[in-house]
């Protein structure tokens, strides 16, 4: 009761789950892409399975804190680095997802190309085991957070669980968004291969501000969105000029 009357508690409850949500983007990008390639009725049992294992995750590693610490005292030396449990599970997380978001794009472009919709038949257990492994990579860095800006682990708890919550709401839209947007599939795409390499140089001790990430997403999001304008504007223009020619022809 006494943590509930106070504002820093509450302070720190609506800061975490902003900020849950915004590391959450990466999380929905990738469980989109992954969705995105199984039947439509499957879809949506797929991303609350998916979402559902991300808050699981979440909470776990944050009921061992012991263990999550011991990630961070060094296995071997790499390249002159000294490699972590946790840098290790960030760069092999990030290698997986440039090896992913890599294949994703010859798919999708070797399809076009043959005539195919680029999407391969899979299985709905490897795409859940495939959200649960990069579901891990992402919950490092949102636990690391939350340890960072919370000093109690309930309100760290409740506020992933908000957080997934919202995301749960937003990734349907978000889903069907990025799949019926072939442009904005591939935007998605490049996106992942961006956090995939700050993943790998994360792990490597080569640290990026995240601000320069989410800016550079933002930015390129916004520019995607004006594009989607202009295009969506100019198909009325378009079928009109073509309807003139052929009746003038």
């Amino acid at each position: 009761m006494e943590m509930l009357l106070d504002p820093q508690v509450w302070l720190a409850f609506a800061t975490l789950t902003v900020l849950e949500i915004v590391l959450g983007i990466d999380n929905i990008i990738f469980l989109a892409i992954l969705v995105g390639r199984l039947p439509p009725e499957q879809r949506a049992r797929a991303r609350i399975i998916g979402l559902g294992m991300a808050m699981l995750a979440r909470i776990m590693l944050l009921l061992s804190l012991a263990w999550l610490m011991q990630l961070s005292k060094p296995w071997f030396v790499l390249l002159g680095n000294e490699i972590s449990g946790r840098d290790l599970v960030l760069i092999l997380g990030g290698l997986f997802l440039l090896f992913k978001s890599t294949m994703e794009i010859h798919n999708a472009l070797e399809g076009a190309v043959h005539g195919q919709n680029g999407k391969v038949a899979v299985s709905f257990s490897g795409i859940i085991l495939q959200i649960a492994l990069i579901d891990l990579v992402f919950s490092l860095d949102s636990v690391i957070t939350a340890v960072g800006l919370a000093q109690h682990v309930e309100v760290m708890i409740a506020a992933i669980i908000i957080a997934v919550l919202v995301m749960m709401l937003a990734s349907k839209s978000i889903s069907e968004f990025v799949d019926t947007h072939p442009t904005v599939k591939m935007l998605a795409l490049s996106f992942l291969i961006l956090i995939g390499m700050a993943l790998v140089a994360e792990g490597l001790d080569l640290h990026i501000p995240k601000g320069y990430i989410y800016f550079a997403m933002a930015f390129s999001a916004g520019v995607e969105m004006l594009n989607l304008r202009m295009r969506k504007r100019q198909t009325p223009v378009q079928l009109h000029k073509a309807i003139t020619e052929n009746e003038q022809g």
